[in-house]
């Protein structure tokens, strides 16, 4: 146990430690069998996406010397903003499919958090 001293000089108080909540074996899983998929789906639209408009093929490493600014700056955004999305589908879609399946959310996913 942790411990701290108090507004006194020479007083020790006790400090809670936090209680880790366990994740549940089902929803460990359904993570990944979310994810897989959306990054597969994700990564092709971006490229066709970026191929429709620019023409040409996304850069395959943003940071290298022959990728123009534009180029880097415009694949950084774009791929940004949808693999964040995507994971944001991912992590709601295993929620709700453990919510199916169980009847609850897992204790560490906070459904008191939505506005």
């Amino acid at each position: 146990m942790a411990a701290r001293t108090g507004s006194a000089p020479g007083m020790i108080t006790a400090v809670a430690k936090k209680q880790k909540v366990k994740t549940p074996v089902l929803y460990k899983l359904l993570g990944p069998a979310m994810a897989i998929p959306t990054g597969i789906v994700v990564k092709k639209a971006a490229d066709t996406a970026w191929l429709k408009v620019r023409g040409y093929p996304p850069p395959k490493n943003p940071a290298a010397p022959g990728v123009s600014w534009p180029d880097a700056a415009a694949w950084a955004a774009i791929s940004g903003v949808l693999y964040a999305s995507g994971r944001l589908v991912a992590a709601r879609g295993a929620a709700a499919v453990y919510q199916k399946l169980t009847g609850h959310l897992p204790e560490n996913v906070n459904a008191a958090s939505a506005a």
